[in-house]
């Protein structure tokens, strides 16, 4: 599997996050990539910093969204930004390198929190 930096996939998450709805992302810890052969059914996928990575390295929590060439290059701009949304919402409130799962203190990252999130930015969207 090989990838690398994907300058279009960090724009679509900067104009996100530039909605407003995800005020707790630091933009510049976040790291947009783009893998080649990877055999996952997935369209992307986050990775965080362990805090034991953290505190090995003394550095600050980052995380690198993927999104796999095969599956996500094929879809329209709207999916697109909703994949992105549903990465974004794993990233905790408190930007500590962990991850939220998909069920966690009664809140769900699923198609209707999803859809919900990306029908408010696009009714206030500027671009």
């Amino acid at each position: 599997m090989e990838s690398e930096k994907a300058p279009d996939v960090q724009e679509r998450v900067s104009r996100l996050l530039a909605s407003g709805e995800f005020p707790h992302v630091n933009a510049y810890r976040l790291i947009c990539m783009r893998s080649h052969g990877a055999s996952a059914r997935a369209y992307a996928r986050i990775w965080s910093m362990p805090s034991i990575w953290q505190k090995a390295l003394d550095v600050e929590p980052f995380y690198v969204i993927e999104v796999l060439e095969q599956h996500f290059d094929k879809l329209d701009e709207e999916r697109k930004d909703k994949v992105m949304i549903h990465e974004l919402l794993h990233i905790p409130k408190t930007f500590s390198g962990g991850l939220v799962p998909h069920r966690c203190f009664g809140k769900i990252i699923d198609e209707r929190r999803v859809r919900e999130i990306y029908d408010r930015i696009r009714a206030g969207r500027k671009w």
